[in-house]
């Protein structure tokens, strides 16, 4: 990890690997989801030491304090170390995380899948009552 003052936003997000690709945290930082102390920024914004970092992802805001610089991408252990993420930002993601696990599953508000073809054709009957009744043989 080499030893920096300061470095562009959009590649220390990449380095600390808070996003895959470097275009994705630009693109993110432009839709302005990426604030540095409170303030929303530009992808350009040279990011230093001590700098408060939040991303605002899937409805819940992430908030790191930046311990170290770096704008080569690494392993992940230690992308982790350019940041130590909030308190505030812990206890957050984990009552998220606790939402999510009892959320009730969306798939099981579907009654049904596609209708069978003995379904279609009861559908079809149950349109046209009147079928019975007429007939061209009377």
């Amino acid at each position: 990890m080499p030893a920096m003052e300061k470095t562009r936003i959009d590649k220390w997000l990449w380095a600390a690997r808070f996003y895959k690709t470097r275009s994705l945290a630009t693109d993110e930082i432009n839709k302005g989801r990426v604030a540095v102390n409170g303030q929303v920024v530009k992808p350009s914004r040279e990011l230093k030491v001590g700098e408060q970092v939040s991303m605002r992802r899937e409805g819940l805001t992430r908030s790191v304090q930046v311990l170290a610089i770096s704008d080569v991408r690494g392993p992940a252990p230690q992308a982790q170390q350019l940041y130590a993420e909030t308190e505030q930002s812990l206890q957050a993601r984990e009552a998220y995380a606790q939402q999510r696990r009892f959320a009730a599953e969306p798939a099981h508000s579907i009654e049904h899948g596609r209708p069978t073809k003995r379904d279609r054709r009861d559908l079809e009957q149950a349109s046209h009552p009147w079928d019975d009744r007429w007939s061209a043989s009377l």
